[in-house]
């Protein structure tokens, strides 16, 4: 297993999925992102856990928090959830399984999966133009 190989593999990914105006693997609070820098894209590494089976070799389950920033007046448009879900969706199709005969998405076959786990997070703007999603992503490695 090479964690950065997967790790790379992933944001490349996920950056391809939509046109960003900033996509980084260092988390900026949406406070310092200008309007003019998103749609944003930042993905953070969260955690690790060893799974050991007997006779076996060890397996890691890895977990990734993408955090995706939205200005609604930025976009033209006055509903920020409208902006937050095309976003959603792209990040979602982009996890997907590369073609119909694998079922899982394997990041060109560095892992056993990779997909979307877990409670979303998001902040449709209620509060003004600013939407915010944080989306967990866990990745169970092949060896």
């Amino acid at each position: 297993m090479n964690r950065e190989d997967i790790y790379a593999a992933l944001f490349e990914r996920l950056k391809a999925a939509y046109q960003w105006q900033t996509a980084s693997r260092v988390l900026t609070h949406w406070s310092d992102v200008s309007p003019a820098q998103q749609p944003a894209l930042f993905m953070t590494q969260v955690g690790e856990r060893a799974v050991v089976e007997t006779r076996q070799p060890t397996r890691w389950f890895l977990e990734v928090k993408i955090y995706l920033y939205a200005n609604a007046k930025s976009q033209g448009n006055d509903v920020p959830a409208t902006v937050l879900n095309a976003m959603l969706d792209a990040v979602t199709t982009a996890m997907k399984p590369n073609h119909a005969a694998v079922e899982t998405q394997t990041l060109g076959g560095l892992v056993a999966y990779a997909r979307i786990e877990g409670d979303l997070t998001t902040d449709e703007g209620l509060l003004g133009e600013q939407a915010v999603a944080i989306v967990p992503i866990m990745i169970l490695t092949a060896d």
